[in-house]
């Protein structure tokens, strides 16, 4: 709880300085429409213990993750992080270190961000990996950027099974920059014909892989027709895990590579912080944003690591840099380095193949269920089911009897209304077969 100790005459000095007469003068850009103009329907001031129960009391009415059988994902997974990742991080040299001004004293941090760009190239088959990014819908908007320097084109061509958030980043991003954006319909099936919207002005095509709904799909063949134009081809690839299971994005002849990391290390939080994965090709290095971690030998033949690469705003002139959003999430990249050191190549197999195992179990026993469909033909973790009831009232329905069954495609995509009956389901190693019983004996109570 804050302690706010400036009184009215204080504010009013402070007012003074920067030449307001009022509060309401810092707020003159703001439209009228949107401001408030009446006091908040709140409680007389309290105690902060009293103040503490109440917000506790209001906190114990939400139904919390990880209370009852969570089957959420579309874009943010529930998985076992060992005690050991955060006993590790909390040590007082890597929990402090907010990010390497000074690089070369920092030899842990470097190293380990070196181990993190080594084991980011290997997930995706890619050539060479950053330090980490803010998360993956912001790697995947500064990827875009990428591809315009890169092939000195505008246009970007967007899958309609790319997330809702990652394409509003995109988008955003884009239109204060003047860039254009080629956006496709959603398509559950996942077979929409990207190849038709490449042409000599577009710069690069964004695919989601496994997709939005959660299709897997080859992406060899989009590959082929966007090097064919000129256009390099961009991976987002939300739940990393999937990795251990599928086809890495750089086999398949894409040029940049984005992912969330959230769930290798870091626990699910609603909002993060998460850390972002971006990975290209070697040629592309320079390009790329972000810092870059390299190892060398001193004058003594000792082995050590410096910053190779900082192309960013803090070190080169603003109009230079290649990137201007947040470009380490440190300390959950460490994180993921630390559990996926831990797992190694056959426990992180092993992982994925738990999840692929958990998702099949609870497809095959929703689709049990009367009037459920089952649309993804192939999945990792994840699939999309229809519904005879809206999706929402359904989702909604389940919270009541302490199932949190995953997101109406709906929720993400307002206004689309041939997704209203769609729900994306994710399973994880966390769902055990009592789990997927309550779900589908829930789910089959509500559509009753």
């Amino acid at each position: 709880m804050r302690y706010l100790p400036l009184t009215a005459d204080d504010r009013q000095q402070m007012l003074g300085v920067i030449g307001a007469k009022s509060i309401d003068d810092l707020f003159v850009d703001v439209p009228e429409a949107a401001r408030i103009d009446h006091a908040f329907d709140l409680p007389p001031h309290q105690g902060e213990l009293e103040v503490e129960r109440a917000l506790s009391a209001m906190a114990a009415k939400n139904v919390s993750a990880g209370t009852v059988p969570f089957f959420v994902g579309a874009g943010a997974y529930k998985h076992h992080v060992p005690a050991t990742v955060d006993h590790l991080i909390q040590r007082s040299e890597f929990l402090t270190s907010y990010t390497p001004y000074q690089p070369e004293i920092s030899q842990g941090t470097l190293q380990y961000l070196f181990e993190f760009q080594t084991q980011v190239a290997l997930l995706t088959g890619m050539e060479v990996a950053n330090a980490s990014m803010y998360d993956g819908s912001t790697a995947c908007s500064e990827a875009v950027q990428m591809a315009h320097r890169v092939t000195r084109r505008t246009k970007a061509v967007l899958s309609g099974n790319l997330h809702p958030h990652y394409r509003a980043v995109i988008e955003t991003n884009s239109r204060f920059a003047g860039d254009a954006v080629v956006a496709l319909e959603a398509n559950v099936t996942g077979t929409e014909d990207l190849a038709a919207q490449i042409d000599g002005e577009t710069s690069c095509v964004v695919v989601q892989y496994p997709d939005f709904f959660g299709n897997i799909q080859d992406l060899s063949a989009i590959a082929a027709a966007a090097h064919e134009q000129g256009a390099l081809l961009i991976v987002a690839i939300p739940e990393i895990v999937s990795m251990g299971a599928l086809r890495a994005p750089g086999e398949m002849g894409a040029d940049i590579v984005v992912a969330e990391g959230q769930s290798i290390g870091n626990p699910l939080n609603f909002g993060g912080p998460y850390v972002g994965l971006f990975a290209t090709r070697q040629k592309y290095v320079r390009q790329m944003p972000g810092r870059l971690a390299g190892e060398t030998v001193d004058v003594d033949g000792r082995r050590g690591y410096v910053l190779t690469l900082s192309t960013r705003e803090q070190h080169i002139r603003r109009e230079k840099a290649t990137s201007n959003i947040c470009t380490n999430s440190g300390l959950c990249c460490l994180a993921f380095t630390i559990h996926l050191s831990l797992l190694g190549e056959q426990g992180f197999t092993r992982l994925a193949a738990l999840n692929h195992e958990s998702a099949c179990k609870l497809a095959g026993d929703l689709e049990q269920v009367a009037g459920v469909d089952v649309l993804t033909q192939a999945f990792f973790n994840e699939f999309t089911i229809r519904t005879p009831k809206p999706a929402v009232e359904v989702i909604d329905a389940l919270a009541e009897k302490g199932v949190l069954g995953g997101v109406p495609a709906s929720r993400l995509m307002p206004g689309n209304e041939a997704v209203r009956d769609l729900i994306i389901v994710a399973a994880t190693e966390v769902n055990t077969d009592a789990d997927r019983a309550a779900y589908k004996a829930a789910l089959a109570e509500v559509l009753s």
